[in-house]
């Protein structure tokens, strides 16, 4: 397979799995095994390309926000979005710093995926329990949204998005669509900070040089525009399903990488 349409298969899978609650981390970690590592680099901006999807899906809303901050709902809402993210940086820098994060290995990823998927489960149970219309985020909500994303950082195979979106639920946001929003537009700063710390790291430590150009350029546009079409989506099959599948999924997927890749 040539280094371009494995570029290619590599952001397209970031695209598929990066919004959706399977681990974009860990599927892009089995497929590196198949198809071959990438730089750094590589991941940044692939990253980025989903970053950029999610933007152009919510950008009606972001503008909304943005234009609509005179009206008590939508500062208010606002508010809760800086105060999650900011909830992440300042929590989540010092454990970047310090170092507190699990190796992206294929076994303890695929122990995330299960009992990530196990989580899904319980948490919609429970959720879906609490009743009431489930569509206010509170600060509690925004608080524990932004510290569900550091604890994503420090396990990959978690999942931020399922990670947030169901610690959304729990606390009482459990409109599906409504937890998926709010985790998805904390998401946009929290990634384009995330991304932009990384790139910045590799840069001050001279790790940009020996790009293939071409492949990262394929693997972005890849992973932008299956981003968006995988968001668009998604928003509208939650409205009327549970996420069971995906959990299913995840422990699935997760055995069969204990019982296929052992050790890797």
């Amino acid at each position: 397979m040539s280094d371009l349409l494995a570029a290619l298969l590599l952001g397209i899978i970031e695209g598929l799995t990066e919004f959706l609650p399977v681990s974009s981390t860990g599927h892009l970690l089995i497929a590196q095994h198949w198809l071959g590592a990438r730089s750094d680099f590589f991941n940044i901006v692939i990253q980025a390309g989903a970053i950029l999807a999610i933007t152009l899906v919510f950008r009606q809303r972001l503008w909304a926000l943005g234009t609509g901050l005179h009206e008590p709902a939508n500062r208010d809402y606002a508010m809760k979005i800086v105060a999650a993210f900011l909830v992440t940086a300042l929590v989540g820098l010092p454990v970047r710093l310090a170092g507190w994060e699990l190796p992206d290995a294929v076994t303890p990823i695929a122990w995330a995926l299960i009992l990530g998927g196990i989580w899904m489960l319980l948490a919609e149970h429970f959720a879906e329990r609490r009743g009431g219309d489930g569509v206010n985020v509170t600060w509690t909500i925004a608080i524990a949204v932004g510290l569900a994303q550091v604890l994503a950082g420090v396990f990959p195979g978690t999942s931020r998005s399922a990670t947030t979106i169901f610690i959304a639920m729990l606390l009482g946001l459990s409109r599906r669509s409504a937890a998926a929003e709010f985790a998805f537009l904390v998401g946009i700063p929290t990634m384009f900070a995330a991304s932009g710390y990384a790139f910045l790291e590799l840069w001050l430590d001279d790790g940009l040089s020996g790009e293939a150009w071409d492949d990262v350029a394929v693997a972005f546009v890849a992973a932008t525009i299956t981003g968006f079409l995988v968001v668009k989506w998604l928003l509208g099959y939650i409205k009327q399903h549970r996420f069971t599948g995906f959990a299913i999924y995840r422990i699935a997927l997760g055995a069969l990488i204990l019982l296929f890749m052992p050790g890797s």
